[in-house]
């Protein structure tokens, strides 16, 4: 009599390698290694270690993919947005200063912060339009406002502003809320410790900006 090995549906075992769980989360491999690298990311954005943006690249290009798979096209989106400005944010802090030298970070003047407030309403007008007409996104309104919030402060910190920090702190508590409804629980987490470490970096960088490295 042959004996039967137990069935295991092919389905099955690519759903056991492709989910996880994580400290009692459910996760994606791809979703935790992107946690990482934009933990080390504001980590060495607090630093203001240029090394920063290399993580930065390579968090965003992987979280590219989670979010797309979340139907979050607005931030899909934003990540291919953050590697171009990541790439850019780079040379300005090491060549973005005076006479080409390391940039040094600076305050907002008042008219920076007009501007900036009106980049962020102007974007989430035409980002709200565009998901809400051209994407089968369920959340249109709060993927446009954070998406344009985020291009803002991504902006304001290849820049060296210290105020960057401050749209970071807004939008990534609303990025908690988003992402507990669409049950990325482990980057909702994330987005939990980005709000404590952009309060983190306003305190440091206020109180004694260093120079870049």
């Amino acid at each position: 009599m042959k004996l039967r090995a137990p069935a295991f549906p092919l389905a099955r075992l690519a759903a056991a390698i492709a989910v996880f769980g994580f400290a009692g989360l459910v996760t994606t491999p791809l979703e935790l290694i992107s946690f990482l690298l934009a933990i080390i990311t504001v980590a060495l954005n607090i630093r203001q270690n240029h090394w920063a943006w290399l993580f930065s690249i390579l968090s965003s290009a992987l979280y590219g993919v989670v979010f797309v798979e979340a139907r979050l096209y607005g931030d899909a989106g934003l990540q291919c947005v953050f590697v171009a400005v990541s790439v850019w944010g780079w040379y300005q802090w090491l060549r973005g200063g005076e006479e080409h030298l390391p940039l040094k970070a600076s305050a907002l003047s008042r008219r920076g912060v007009l501007w900036s407030g009106l980049a962020w309403l102007a974007g989430f007008a035409v980002l709200s339009v565009f998901l809400r007409h051209f994407t089968d996104t369920d959340v249109p309104h709060m993927d446009g406002f954070l998406t344009a919030g985020s291009l803002v402060g991504q902006f304001l910190l290849s820049r060296k502003k210290i105020e960057n920090w401050l749209v970071w702190i807004a939008v990534d508590v609303l990025y908690v809320g988003l992402y507990l409804y669409k049950h990325l629980t482990l980057t909702a987490i994330l987005y939990g410790l980005f709000v404590l470490l952009a309060i983190a970096g306003w305190r440091a960088w206020r109180q004694a900006p260093p120079t870049a490295s």
